[in-house]
């Protein structure tokens, strides 16, 4: 029985406040690669995950954060601001925060305002495991163990070898493939050279022209 439209939205939306979104939310989702934050203080790296906007960052300690991509202040994404001390710092008016979501610094006020630590951006969750960074976007207190797959538990250096050992196998696959099919071309060429060499040998043959003297050949093709 085919699926009603509204049945149909209600399993390919994954905004919050959905019923597939809040399932999902239960669950670590694979958001990138961890060679996309290679060190601390690196660029930060935008991402949509489950229709939000996010900013994924490595701070100056090396943890990993990941929070909403675009400033509370007005609007600006961090994705243009400095990643430094621990922290990103919006390029407009400066408000800095970390991979908490918390403010922790705000140029625009005087050092006795306490107005940063009411500011938060929406934060979550992010953990390494077999070269993914994971993220939990749901409340911390349905977070589940963090994924235990067997590929994922591996040492890194395994991991890596056994990763670059199958970069390795598909880039010689793909040229013994490259270097079959350049073979098989040459050998369709040589093929119809030799096919129309026989045609013009043939054609050409040594036998005099109607009307003329036997003087008047056609010399054969091997002369």
């Amino acid at each position: 029985m085919a699926l009603t439209q509204t049945q149909q939205q209600t399993l390919i939306e994954t905004d919050r406040g959905t019923p597939m979104g809040e399932l999902f939310r239960r669950y670590w989702i694979p958001a990138m690669l961890s060679r996309e934050l290679p060190g601390p203080d690196c660029d930060p790296v935008q991402i949509k995950l489950l229709g939000e906007e996010l900013l994924g960052f490595r701070d100056s300690n090396g943890d990993f954060g990941l929070i909403q991509e675009f400033c509370p202040h007005r609007g600006v994404s961090l994705f243009y601001g400095r990643n430094e001390e621990c922290g990103i710092r919006c390029a407009y008016h400066g408000w800095k925060f970390d991979i908490n979501g918390k403010c922790v610094d705000m140029p625009s006020e005087p050092d006795e305002s306490n107005f940063k630590d009411k500011v938060r951006v929406a934060a979550y969750k992010m953990i390494e495991r077999g070269g993914v960074l994971w993220a939990y976007m749901g409340p911390p207190e349905f977070e589940p163990p963090a994924p235990e797959l067997e590929w994922a538990l591996l040492p890194k250096r395994t991991a890596m070898y056994r990763s670059a050992f199958k970069s390795a196998t598909i880039y010689k696959r793909s040229k013994a493939a490259s270097t079959r099919a350049t073979s098989r071309r040459c050998i369709a060429s040589t093929s119809m050279t030799i096919r129309c060499t026989k045609a013009r040998t043939a054609t050409c043959t040594s036998k005099p022209i109607r009307g003329r003297s036997s003087k008047f050949r056609i010399p054969r093709a091997d002369s």
